[in-house]
Order: structure tokens, then C-alpha cells, then sequence
């Protein structure tokens, strides 16, 4: 499941605010890593990696934990997506 945060902005349409990640996984490409890799360097488990790779909820101490093996900020790995629903 997406992680998804609802606004409502008129009536009839919400504006729907997503979590990817398709940034970290841009950057492992950069550094030719794998996410086995990541898995190791971080020490988080592959359910997490899987949760990651669908866009779903991690805790925040994966987030931070990937953060401090890679050297990055939390924007250089996720960012908010708008999307539209009716």
C-alpha cells in the first residue's frame, strides 16, 4: 500500500500526496549499488527493501538508518508526490 496523505481542496476533488522513493533507488544506480547492498550497508532487513521498492510505510529509523550508509539527506532519497482523485 502507497503511503498517501488527503487534502481536501474543494467539494468534489482531493488532492492526493504520495511517498516515493524513486530517488534512492536512482542513486544506488549512481553509486553501482544493488539493493542487497543497501541492505547490508544499512542493516535493515529485506522486508523493509521490499516495503521501499512498493512505495509503502518504513519507520523513520530505516529512513535514518539508509541516510547515514549512503551519506544523504532524506530529500536525496524520497520526495512528496502530488496526484489527483475525484
Amino acid at each position: 500500500m502507497e503511503s498517501q496523505f488527503t487534502i481536501e481542496v474543494a467539494e468534489s476533488e482531493v488532492s492526493v500526496m504520495a511517498i516515493s522513493y524513486k530517488k534512492l533507488w536512482k542513486l544506488l544506480i549512481d553509486r553501482d549499488m544493488k539493493k542487497k547492498d543497501l541492505q547490508k550497508a544499512a542493516g535493515i532487513s529485506s522486508a523493509s527493501i521490499t516495503k521501499l521498492g512498493k512505495n509503502e510505510n518504513v519507520n523513520t529509523e530505516i529512513i535514518e538508518k539508509i541516510c547515514v550508509a549512503l551519506d544523504c539527506d532524506v530529500s536525496d532519497i524520497m520526495e512528496m508526490t502530488n496526484e489527483e482523485a475525484k
